[in-house]
């Protein structure tokens, strides 16, 4: 079977971009078997659109994109809320000083899984993608205020997960 030259473009892209997209995919579920299904079904979408994209260089907010809204498509769908239950919470510590920087990383990563699914999404669009205030607040679909409010909400329960609470 023959491939067209944007067949393989996009394959060089996926190749090439691939790891950190799966990143940010994870760090939107919190989950990575669910993280390579959203940047599966994202890269989908981006296949089927890879004609009408004109600029190249937007390809990563393309599909960072497809997975935000992906992502909010299935918080939709869901009927039943999941909290963790206070049996499951993990042990706060009351510092973070003098913890090794990859036990923190660890716990971080951990406290992030535990957020609601719009915190996490809002933190990991403003702090990992770099994204500004207006930027997530589109691509969410909520309003500015309302994306301070969730990233500061956030931030509070990041810094009381991770024994931060006075910082």
């Amino acid at each position: 079977m023959q491939t067209t030259d944007w067949e393989e473009e996009f394959r060089e892209y996926v190749t090439t971009r691939g790891p950190a997209l799966l990143r940010a995919a994870n760090q939107l579920t919190g989950h990575p078997l669910d993280a390579e299904d959203l940047l599966q079904n994202a890269l989908t979408k981006t296949y089927q659109a890879w004609g009408r994209i004109e600029d190249r260089r937007a390809l990563d907010g393309y599909v960072r994109r497809a997975m935000v809204n992906i992502n909010i498509s299935q918080w939709r769908r869901r009927k039943l809320e999941e909290y963790p239950s206070g049996d499951e919470l993990p042990e706060v510590v009351a510092t973070a000083e003098g913890t090794p920087s990859g036990e923190i990383h660890e716990r971080l990563e951990q406290a992030l899984r535990e957020l609601p699914e719009r915190m996490r999404a809002a933190i990991v669009l403003r702090y990992y993608e770099d994204m500004t205030e207006p930027e997530i607040a589109q691509t969410l679909g909520i309003s500015v205020g309302t994306v301070k409010s969730t990233v500061s909400r956030a931030m509070s329960k990041l810094r009381s997960a991770l024994g931060l609470a006075g910082s």
